[in-house]
């Protein structure tokens, strides 16, 4: 007996705790990262709002920077330095949190630069040097340029319930919900379309992650050319790099994983680190893209579980990179494939400090171009009768990803869908989806996009689901071959 008892006394001491008295941690370790990437979050919000969307420092402090909790200055004053003439934005002062600085480059937006690095290093940063889509924007009728001439509105357009529907858009509730614009496109029309003071038809803003869809659009010409496979893996190593990188679980994983959001790779983003060890340090801090979203673990079964991870869409991006080859094809192919082949001119897609695209989120563009984008889908990939995406692309990226189907099928390959328990929209709809309320929805049956443009801040909430339940309300609903 006094054998057995020494033998449970010391199994005691060294068996885990029962889970009820687990230990936790109050501390928050990654806090100075996280004042770091706050800096550089000003500095890109300030840099993109002065230079790339033409705002004020007024306007930027009051909208752009709602979205931080703790924004450096006032538009009088503060530990921040604008740079007028080369366009650049330092946040932070020398002696505690690193000073971020974001540049504006040609061609790209703002670039945010690493914490070592000072305006001395400008010239390091890419540019893009390409002419300007030819003609005159103003001179070209909707919807490859921007002249809208005055016709009626289309048979069943009720215009009354239309500009009720903008006002529900506009005056909400909740002063956390800041619509800037509002578009509705009918047919290839234009039947309504609104702004905030302060904002006009040129003002481009941050799409956020309405920008992996139109990752998903150019990765889909690529696969329509064969270049890549929407079954086959990805194709490059990850990291920690391992002896014998065949043997490497994650080399299974797929094209049409990452698209679907299911990698089952470690989830950086949704472990409460996107602004701390996550995509933020590449969008914020001037960390490399390409190394952060190749150093994770697998932890689950590719395509078994859905989860929301940035890194997912870079992969998919940095993927094809590889099979463009040259750095100047990969820079100049989102133009040359689709931006300028359906007039989105007022599109800039920015990178890191290394040349990636970033484009899981940054991207800059205002309402009409978005509008443009959802038309090109509304018309089974067709611009100007030239097939410029496949309609069996257009078809899997609206196929609920097989992960999300006990949960509701509200994924497709980078747009949103209906989810299922939503009765008051039709199932055929769907949509974009950006932080602070960027949405591009496309509604087949009824031959409508709609594009909803905001700075929403904090609790934002602004449903896209009920936008499109309140436009249907204005609009009969006519038979489509889009469907």
């Amino acid at each position: 007996m006094k054998q057995i008892l020494v033998l449970f006394f010391a199994l005691a001491l060294v068996l885990p705790a029962p889970a009820s008295s687990q230990q936790e941690e109050a501390y928050d370790y990654w806090r100075f990262n996280r004042d770091m990437i706050q800096h550089g979050q000003q500095a890109i919000f300030m840099c993109n709002g002065l230079f790339t969307s033409h705002r004020t420092l007024e306007q930027v402090f009051a909208q752009e920077l709602a979205y931080l909790r703790h924004p450096v200055g006032t538009p009088d004053s503060g530990d921040y330095v604008i740079d007028w003439e080369r366009k650049t934005v330092a946040i932070g002062a020398p002696g505690g949190t690193p000073t971020m600085r974001a540049a504006f480059r040609k061609g790209l937006g703002c670039v945010i630069m690493a914490p070592d690095q000072t305006f001395e290093d400008l010239d390091s940063l890419p540019i893009l040097e390409m002419a300007p889509l030819a003609g005159n924007p103003a001179e070209i009728a909707w919807p490859d340029g921007d002249r809208t001439d005055d016709a009626p509105l289309p048979a069943g357009v009720d215009a009354a319930a239309l500009q009720a529907v903008s006002d529900w858009a506009f005056d909400r509730e909740s002063p956390e919900q800041v619509t800037l614009s509002l578009l509705v496109v009918k047919g290839g029309q234009i039947i309504h379309e609104r702004y905030a003071p302060g904002v006009d038809v040129t003002t481009r803003t941050r799409t956020w992650s309405t920008a992996k869809s139109i990752a998903v659009t150019l990765i889909g010409m690529m696969v329509d050319q064969d270049r890549m496979a929407l079954n086959e893996p990805l194709g490059f190593e990850f990291l920690p790099g391992v002896a014998s990188p065949e043997s490497d679980p994650r080399s299974a994983i797929t094209l049409r994983n990452v698209l679907n959001m299911s990698s089952g790779l470690y989830t950086v983003d949704n472990a409460g680190l996107e602004y701390a060890i996550g995509s933020g340090l590449s969008y914020w801090a001037g960390g490399s893209s390409i190394q952060g979203m190749r150093n994770r673990g697998l932890i689950r079964e590719p395509g078994t579980y859905w989860d929301y991870e940035n890194y997912d869409t870079l992969l998919a991006v940095y993927a094809m990179k590889r099979a463009l080859g040259d750095q100047e094809t990969y820079l100049e192919f989102p133009r040359r494939a689709l931006l300028d082949r359906i007039g989105m001119r007022n599109t800039l897609l920015s990178v890191d400090r290394f040349g990636d695209f970033i484009l899981s989120s940054q991207v800059y563009t205002n309402a009409r171009d978005l509008a443009r984008f959802g038309l090109l889908y509304l018309q089974s990939g067709m611009w100007n009768g030239e097939r410029l995406l496949s309609k069996e692309w257009i078809d899997f990226v609206r196929t609920p990803a097989p992960a999300t189907a006990e949960r509701g099928n509200f994924y497709g390959g980078q747009w949103w869908l209906v989810p299922d328990d939503r009765k008051d929209v039709p199932k055929s709809a769907y949509s974009t989806a950006g932080n602070r309320g960027q949405y591009v929805i496309v509604v087949p049956t009824h031959d409508l996009v709609i594009v909803r443009r905001g700075l929403d801040y904090r609790r934002q909430g602004f449903n896209r689901w009920d936008l499109t339940r309140e436009v249907l309300k204005a609009v009969h609903m006519e038979a489509t071959d889009n469907q």
